[in-house]
């Protein structure tokens, strides 16, 4: 395997853990006005992602950091003609980490009322803006001869990346969801529950959908064969209906990491539609950057090879560290025999968020 391939499979891999792990917390910012009763709950939903959220974001930090590294045209090309997209990305991430600091600083219930949608409103768009960016790297965007972006911003959304933008949030709130139901008790666990009841089966419609479609465009647009794209594709459609079969029978800890593998195989089904090009050209297919002529010199991708091979340990133990320390329920003691490694039971009392 040549380093191009192989830096274009890590990058995929550092997107699917970024939606595997950030994706439940951005759903359980979607779903914060709509499953506690009270503020009690409503801090208990927070607490439950506030030791690991900002962890979460290093995966999406080092995605971008490969990218720049290991292929600067891609990089260019995205960073210039997403601009306002990825500005968009930002602005939502912004809001979202102002909620969690800013919301504890008073106690008044406006104030309070303020920082929750504001949560919300970013845990609902950066998915859906991430979603649309991602569908719109094997869709195809419009590319000059010099590997340039050419269009404006209107040409990210058609019928294909909205779709994938509003797949993507309904994914992170079921995921979301059966995270709650790991990390909560009582009522309000019962609610998550119930929660990631109705949403199974909508969501599996909508994201087969979106995996299917996505598989068409891969043959269409970037001149691939149905396989390999079709398989990451049925992988992601059996991870959700498998989801919605554990949710249905109180598996909690099986239902999520079902819905974490579908979050992750959408991630595959795009990168396998994309290979072996990084971004396609559309309606210039000839215009299209591919791991070849996007790619760093050997040299660099040596170098970068070694440092990720001596740091990517260190960070995986450090957040593994992280999620055996904030194992246990809120509010109650963790489920027993649970097959999640990071939620394993405990006896140790609830953290503190």
């Amino acid at each position: 395997m040549s380093l191009e391939i192989f830096w274009f499979c890590l990058i995929g891999v550092l997107w699917g853990g970024y939606f595997l792990l950030e994706g439940f917390d951005f759903g359980v910012g979607i779903l914060l006005p709509f499953l506690p009763r009270n503020e009690r709950e409503r801090s208990t939903m927070l607490e439950a992602i506030g030791p690991v959220w900002d962890g979460n974001e290093v995966w999406l930090v080092v995605a971008g950091g490969a990218t720049f590294a290991a292929f600067p045209a891609w990089y260019a090309t995205m960073f210039s003609g997403f601009y306002l997209a990825l500005l968009l990305v930002l602005v939502f991430l912004i809001v979202r980490v102002v909620s969690f600091e800013w919301r504890g600083k008073s106690d008044h219930p406006r104030w309070r009322t303020t920082w929750r949608w504001a949560n919300t409103v970013g845990s609902f768009g950066a998915p859906f803006v991430w979603g649309v960016a991602l569908a719109n790297l094997v869709h195809g965007v419009p590319l000059s001869s010099g590997g340039d972006y050419s269009g404006n911003i209107l040409d990210l959304f058609s019928p294909y990346t909205v779709l994938a933008g509003l797949a993507t949030v309904a994914l992170f709130a079921l995921h979301g969801a059966t995270f709650l139901t790991l990390r909560t008790s009582g009522d309000l666990r019962e609610r998550a529950a119930l929660a990631a009841a109705r949403l199974a089966a909508p969501v599996a419609i909508l994201v087969g959908a979106l995996l299917a479609w996505t598989v068409a465009v891969g043959v269409d647009r970037n001149d691939k064969d149905v396989f390999p794209p079709v398989l990451p594709a049925a992988l992601g459609v059996g991870a959700l209906v498998l989801a919605a079969v554990f949710v249905t029978r109180q598996r909690s800890g099986w239902a999520f990491v079902a819905t974490g593998l579908a979050a992750v195989l959408w991630v595959a089904t795009i990168f396998t539609a994309l290979y072996p090009r990084v971004l396609v050209s559309h309606p210039s297919f000839a215009n299209s950057l591919t791991i070849s002529n996007a790619a760093s010199a050997h040299y660099a991708l040596s170098v970068i090879t070694v440092v990720a091979a001596i740091l990517t340990p260190i960070v995986l133990l450090y957040q593994g560290w992280t999620y055996h320390v904030f194992r246990a329920r809120l509010g109650g003691e963790p489920a027993v025999g649970e097959p999640v490694e990071a939620l394993k039971p405990t006896t140790a009392g609830s953290p503190t968020g």
